[in-house]
């Protein structure tokens, strides 16, 4: 049996194989943390992000960095608002141009590394 402890610091290590493809509405794009429910739409240039809070949807609309992400496989930029967007168990998350590349990512375990910490969350002001 696995305890939680141990799953709870293989989900950390990003080694697990608990990466799911989530809808992209369900993804603080600021923070990097999938959550059960859907976040706050934020429309810039025709295209939606989504953020937690009104201190990320600010982040969103004046901070173009904090549109975009690195694919863990092809090393490209990607656009959040179109990107394919995984999540483990711990709520960290991953974005993808393709599914094509979610999948190769899940295959090879030599693409993965530990995502960012997720301490930000509980860090950044407004909440």
């Amino acid at each position: 049996m696995i305890s939680a402890t141990s799953f709870a610091q293989s989900a950390h290590e990003g080694h697990d194989m608990s990466w799911k493809i989530v809808p992209n509405q369900t993804v603080c794009m600021v923070t990097e943390a999938h959550f059960a429910r859907p976040q706050i739409p934020v429309k810039v240039d025709g295209k939606t992000y989504y953020g937690c809070c009104d201190n990320c949807k600010q982040t969103l609309t004046e901070d173009k960095k904090a549109r975009t992400a690195t694919d863990p496989v092809s090393k490209k930029s990607v656009d959040k608002a179109t990107a394919v967007i995984a999540a483990n168990a711990a709520g960290n998350v991953l974005y993808f141009e393709s599914k094509k590349n979610f999948e190769k990512y899940m295959k090879d375990s030599s693409l993965h590394s530990s995502p960012k910490s997720q301490d930000s969350h509980e860090n950044h002001s407004g909440h």
